[in-house]
């Protein structure tokens, strides 16, 4: 079966995985999920992440990060550009998320950046999702 938007296949598998307070979630690899997981990562909404060799077959392990209360870190997620209408964008053009208590990701010639690293280095791009 032919996917059309496997970032959204993914951000979709993130938010099921979190309301039902899963640990972990498997992912499809590719380079941008991988990127994106990055930057999860390292804004501090997963714990980790690991990309894992079935045979012929690459995963990426997403591993779910929660508070002391059981809440679950990511409260959202939203998938900006889409198949159908692709949204780009210049840096000066980028707000900052829910007054910067969230993260937008967005791909630019440098790679997937955050939106305060775009608005820093002064590069847009498309805007792929935001998390909160």
């Amino acid at each position: 079966m032919v996917m059309t938007d496997p970032i959204a296949d993914m951000l979709s598998r993130i938010r099921n995985a979190v309301q039902v307070n899963f640990q972990e979630v498997l992912i499809p690899y590719s380079k941008m999920k991988e990127g994106i997981a990055s930057i999860l990562k390292d804004q501090g909404y997963i714990k980790n992440y690991r990309v894992v060799e079935d045979g012929t077959k690459k995963n990426i392990v997403i591993y779910l990060k929660y508070t002391d209360t059981g809440e679950s870190v990511i409260r959202g997620l939203k998938k900006i550009s889409k198949p159908g209408r692709r949204v780009y964008t210049k840096s000066k053009n980028l707000d900052t998320v829910l007054g910067g208590l969230g993260t937008g990701i967005v791909s630019t010639s440098k790679g997937l950046l955050t939106v305060k690293q775009c608005q820093i280095e002064k590069v847009g791009g498309e805007y792929i999702c935001q998390v909160w």
